[in-house]
């Protein structure tokens, strides 16, 4: 099984835990994760604001980065995607589709009214998690 996390999702499992880091260790367990550089770089951006310091230490939002760096596979995006309303998320379809992804876990409407896109099927973190997928 190889899937997608969004950074909305990874962000939550970094600093809240619940079911998206459920969802990630599950992927972990049973698949591959695959990320990109942009996903990666969007994410360490994100991760660094100083808006997350009252939630977790910047030192253990790097370390998570640094993990799933480590764990993860990066794609390569041999195709560049347009198919979202919103242009941002784009970046997640062009990597579940450039990685042969069989989910891509969201919580974003934007994206979760796309499926199954092109064979990938998009579900919630809460969905995967209770499939066992």
């Amino acid at each position: 099984m190889r899937g997608v996390i969004d950074n909305s999702v990874l962000v939550s499992a970094a600093i809240v835990g619940g079911i998206p880091r459920r969802a990630l260790d599950l992927l972990f367990e049973r698949g591959t994760i695959l990320v990109s550089v942009d996903v990666l770089e969007e994410l360490d951006n994100t991760l660094n604001r100083t808006k997350f310091d009252r939630y977790s230490h910047q030192t253990q939002r790097r370390n998570f980065i640094r993990e799933l760096i480590e764990v993860a596979e990066l794609v390569r995006i041999s195709e560049p995607i347009r198919a979202c309303r919103d242009p941002n998320d784009d970046k997640f379809l062009a990597l579940a589709v450039s990685g042969d992804a069989d989910y891509l876990i969201t919580g974003d409407s934007d994206l979760l009214v796309l499926n199954p896109f092109r064979d990938v099927e998009i579900v919630t973190p809460r969905d995967f998690v209770q499939r066992g997928i």
